[in-house]
């Protein structure tokens, strides 16, 4: 009988290491998917890669989300260092998701459910992080500092202006290999349990970006996919203000159209939308009118186009450049950028190694190289070096 026990318990603890160290990744691989269309795949398998020389920026990816060493070449996802060398990606903006829905769709969610405490169990995080969404988004940051540390150099945490420069400097500069900055964003502040003071935190953590919603309403504004679909709460009308006058940029990407019209209307800084499309394009609920584009471009914001049919209905570059050129003309070539989504639980038709597709792609829709570089680094470099710089006292009392 003893040995029986015994070897009912060795079987429970191989199947438990099967189960942590399996699940996770195929929970993944089932998830964020690289499927190029038929043609996209003819594209990919004739050389030369398509490069891009100027600065890229991509204002909005998952990768943290994931039990993957940022610093190796994984086999799955859409993400990675070496990837994002290879694509000539300049700077990074890692988004920390805490909670999803059930049952997740576009058109209407509630906050009961969550999809992501399994996942972090099966990660093994560290505890404190089972049961907090704040502590998620910490160990998101802690996740990407000891990355930076471990890679030599070839990764840097970028959180004020002067980092940044110094970021594009070291690029400038030559050598065998560039470094890549990394910049903290959360996707949704559903942490923050009505104390600015845990907005504080994020802030001292290395957070630079914060989209207010993600999948369902919560205390601080409504979701595009939530329930009421409310405009901002008194407290996140304090959020909003706090953010900007630390230097914080506000991102409403998944907020409500009653919310944003509320950013648009308190904004005094650049509002960023970091990831999604354009209905004109693709009329999607995830997507922006051109009245809400034409008024984030009026705060001196940027629209973030994203690779995954939510997005640009296609995974095809073609379809990314068609939502470009649209914002352009109706907002100026100023405001819009790139928001991939990468390893969001999006299927694209292209990983970070080969973002060069979508220069290509604007080139042979007709846009000149001086917005072309706007587009893929140049816009985005302008807002987030000003919006990272604190406000003035001066300025933050007005």
């Amino acid at each position: 009988m003893r040995k029986a026990v015994w070897w009912g318990v060795a079987l429970l603890a191989v199947l438990a290491a099967a189960f942590f160290a399996l699940v996770p990744g195929i929970v993944e691989r089932s998830m964020n998917k690289v499927e190029p269309s038929t043609a996209l795949a003819r594209r990919i398998a004739t050389p030369p890669r398509p490069s891009f020389a100027g600065p890229i920026v991509d204002l909005h990816a998952d990768t943290l989300l994931w039990s993957r060493d940022l610093l190796t070449r994984a086999t799955r996802g859409q993400v990675d260092l070496p990837r994002l060398q290879e694509g000539n990606v300049a700077l990074q903006i890692f988004s920390s998701v805490t909670k999803t829905p059930r049952g997740q769709n576009y058109e209407a969610n509630d906050g009961d459910s969550d999809n992501i405490t399994p996942l972090v169990i099966a990660q093994l995080q560290p505890v404190r992080t089972w049961g907090s969404l704040l502590n998620r988004s910490l160990w998101h940051a802690t996740r990407l500092r000891r990355a930076a540390r471990a890679s030599g150099g070839q990764l840097r945490v970028v959180t004020t202006p002067a980092g940044l420069d110094a970021l594009l400097a070291a690029r400038a500069a030559g050598g065998p290999v560039r470094p890549v900055g990394g910049m903290l964003s959360v996707e949704g502040l559903n942490g923050l349990a009505g104390d600015l003071g845990n907005l504080d935190r994020l802030y001292r953590s290395g957070f630079r970006m914060a989209g207010l919603t993600h999948f369902y309403d919560n205390e601080v504004a409504g979701s595009m996919h939530g329930e009421a679909k409310r405009g901002l709460t008194p407290f996140g009308r304090q959020v909003v203000a706090r953010m900007e006058a630390m230097g914080m940029i506000v991102d409403v990407a998944h907020a409500s159209h009653a919310a944003l019209a509320d950013v648009l209307t308190v904004a005094r800084r650049p509002v960023v939308s970091s990831h999604g499309g354009v209905q004109a394009t693709c009329n999607i609920n995830r997507n922006l009118t051109d009245a809400e584009v034409r008024g984030i471009a009026r705060t001196g914001g940027i629209v973030g186009i994203g690779y995954w049919p939510g997005a640009a209905c296609s995974t095809d570059p073609a379809a990314i450049a068609r939502a470009i050129v649209h914002v352009r003309d109706i907002a100026g070539i100023d405001h819009v950028a790139l928001g991939s989504d990468f390893d969001g639980a999006v299927t694209t038709g292209f990983d970070t190694a080969w973002v060069g597709l979508v220069a290509e792609a604007l080139r042979q829709a007709g846009l000149h190289q001086s917005e072309i570089d706007k587009v893929m680094g140049g816009n985005a470099l302008r807002v987030l070096r000003a919006g990272m710089q604190p406000l003035s006292h001066e300025a933050a009392g007005r």
